[in-house]
């Protein structure tokens, strides 16, 4: 295996893989739908080692790459807005939207600042009372509770210039929707163990039932996904389908009870657009009335939405191929990246993958994020 001596313990890890295939009798498709799982399966030559008895399918693992294009786009009209700072993580800065991203509004002569976490943004809005600080709030459900924690933390300040775009999306409603399609081939799931530390895995047990499907929550290193596949191979060679926690040094089956009690405080489930994917009943959430002084599209309803989105395009199709829109606003005609965000082709199966796309040039968030599966197989090399 490539990077075996990387591995804490290279003896275990070789004695999984063998164990792996010991089990397999067929191949068997699973899918990871977390971006850090995504990089540590390809840095570590798991996906390249197990190829011929387990395909691993990469679904919307990543945050950035799922935040829709309108999201961007209202974003860059608030960073061009007098006396408006946008703040959020450096991966957004670089994200097209329908054809821009925040980096090409700022070079056009909006406010555009990275931050390191919503308390940052908060600090920003405290210190500069004369400019109002949008946060552009991304991430599963992991990161919602800290920018649920920044909302009360302004609230508590009585800051009147501070306020949120929230683009937060929840995983279960996304895989879900990847299991109702035809083209669908998962036969199991590697669950994301940082999302289940703040949800728990027990709201997987009805998803489980539902399709029949196994769901391994696994950790990000090597040995904790080899562990999880193996999990997950053996219930499929058993005709067994339960939900496993392989995370336990870090994931509890009712989550973290503090970090929910404040999102739902703060949060309230709403259907949400995934790019690539379309609107995803109960995908994300939003904050709740009692808190709209906060929310940036209240604050700056005025301004003009974004037409022809995948959330209001009439033609667009959830799992169509991302850029398929007539109006061209989606993406580039050449980047593929809704197919590679659902699992349905890998990143070197695109034309432009490494050619007219790279990260120094992306044609689409995918490559764009560190999380991002193009990104993990450019830096990776993994080609074939």
């Amino acid at each position: 295996m490539k990077h075996l001596d990387e591995f804490r313990d290279p003896i275990l890890a070789r004695r999984l893989v063998d164990e792996i295939r010991r089990t397999v009798s067929q191949q068997r498709v699973l899918m990871e739908v977390c971006g850090g799982q995504t990089h540590s399966l390809l840095r570590h030559g798991i996906a390249v080692e197990l190829e011929d008895i387990v395909e691993l399918i990469h679904g919307p693992g990543c945050p950035v790459c799922v935040t829709p294009a309108e999201a961007i786009d209202f974003a860059q009209q608030l960073a061009l807005e007098p006396n408006v700072s946008v703040a959020s993580f450096g991966d957004m800065l670089r994200v097209p939207g329908s054809s821009r991203s925040l980096l090409d509004a700022r070079s056009q002569g909006g406010t555009v600042k990275i931050v390191y976490s919503p308390l940052d943004a908060v600090e920003l809005a405290k210190s500069n009372p004369d400019q109002h600080i949008v946060f552009f709030a991304v991430g599963f459900e992991t990161t919602a509770p800290t920018t649920a924690l920044a909302v009360l933390q302004a609230a508590g300040l009585g800051l009147e210039n501070f306020s949120l775009l929230v683009s937060h999306v929840r995983v279960l409603p996304a895989m879900d929707a990847l299991m109702q399609t035809p083209e669908c081939r998962v036969e199991g799931f590697l669950a994301a163990g940082h999302v289940c530390t703040v949800t728990g895995f027990d709201e997987y047990e009805n998803f489980v039932e539902r399709y029949k499907t196994p769901v391994v929550v696994t950790g990000f290193e090597p040995l904790d996904l080899l562990d999880g596949i193996l999990d997950c191979v053996t219930q499929l060679e058993t005709g067994r389908s339960t939900v496993t926690n392989r995370y336990a040094r870090s994931v509890q089956q009712g989550g973290n009870a503090s970090a929910q009690e404040i999102v739902h405080k703060v949060y309230e489930i709403a259907d949400t657009t995934w790019r690539g994917m379309g609107v995803i009943p109960q995908g994300g959430y939003r904050l709740r009335d009692e808190f709209s002084q906060f929310d940036a599209t209240h604050r700056f309803h005025s301004l003009q939405q974004p037409k022809g989105t995948e959330a209001e395009c009439p033609t667009f199709n959830a799992f169509d191929v991302w850029g398929s829109c007539p109006s061209g606003v989606c993406a580039s005609d050449e980047c593929r990246s809704g197919e590679v965000l659902t699992g349905l082709i890998k990143p070197f199966e695109c034309d432009a993958f490494g050619t007219s796309c790279s990260p120094d040039s992306p044609l689409g968030a995918p490559m764009v994020s560190a999380e991002g599966a193009c990104a993990a197989y450019f830096k990776y090399q993994r080609t074939v």
